[in-house]
C-alpha cells in the first residue's frame, strides 16, 4: 500500500512540475493569479515549484528518504490546498495551475476549485500514509537500510544481552533508569 501511495504521488508531482519546467513565465503567471504572495515570493515560487515538485517525486519514485520526503510533500500539497481553498473563497475565477498554465479563466470557463481539492486532500492522505508507515520492500529506503527500524535480524548484533524477552516492568526498569 505504501509503494502504491509512493508512486501516485511522486507520478503526480513529476508530471506536475515536468509540465511547468519548460514555461517558467506560465508557472509564475500561475502562482500570481492566487493573489497571495509577494512579487519577490511569486518569482522564486514561480520559477522553483516544478524543480521541487520533480525532485520530491523522483524521491518518492525511489523511495529514497521516504518519510522526510512523505512529510515535505504533504506540506506542499497542504499549501496547495490552502491555495486553491482560499481562491475559491475569495471568489477568483483561476485555473490552479496545478499540471501547467494557470491564471484568470476567459469568459464562460468555470473553475473546478471542488475536484481540485478532492484531487489534492487525496495526494495529501497519500503523503501522510508514507510519513506513518514503512517505505515498503521496493523503496530504495529498505534496500539501503534507511527505515529506521531494525530488521528482526539485526536484534542479536545489537550487543545487548536481553535474559528475558518478554516485556515485563522488570526487564525494562534497567533500560529506563
Amino acid at each position: 500500500m505504501t509503494t502504491a501511495a509512493r508512486l501516485v504521488l511522486g507520478v503526480v508531482l513529476i508530471v506536475a512540475g515536468a509540465l511547468k519546467v519548460g514555461a517558467p513565465a506560465t508557472s509564475v503567471q500561475a502562482v500570481r493569479a492566487y493573489e497571495m504572495l509577494p512579487e519577490s515570493l511569486v518569482q522564486i515560487v514561480g520559477h522553483g515549484l516544478p524543480a521541487v515538485e520533480i525532485v520530491i517525486g523522483a524521491l518518492l519514485v525511489l523511495g529514497l528518504l521516504t518519510r522526510v520526503v512523505g512529510v515535505i510533500s504533504g506540506l506542499v500539497m497542504a499549501a496547495f490546498v490552502v491555495g486553491i481553498a482560499s481562491a475559491w473563497a475569495r471568489g477568483l475565477r483561476i485555473d490552479c495551475g496545478c499540471f501547467g498554465g494557470g491564471g484568470q479563466l476567459a469568459d464562460g470557463q468555470d473553475p473546478n476549485y471542488f475536484w481540485d481539492l478532492l484531487r489534492d486532500f487525496g495526494l495529501l492522505a497519500c503523503a501522510a500514509w508514507i510519513v506513518a508507515k514503512p517505505p515498503g520492500r521496493l523503496a530504495l529506503d529498505s534496500a539501503l537500510g534507511l527505515t529506521g527500524s531494525p530488521a528482526p535480524d539485526d536484534d542479536e548484533d545489537d550487543g545487548s544481552a536481553d535474559a528475558d524477552d518478554s516485556s515485563s516492568e522488570n526487564g525494562r526498569q534497567g533500560e529506563i533508569s
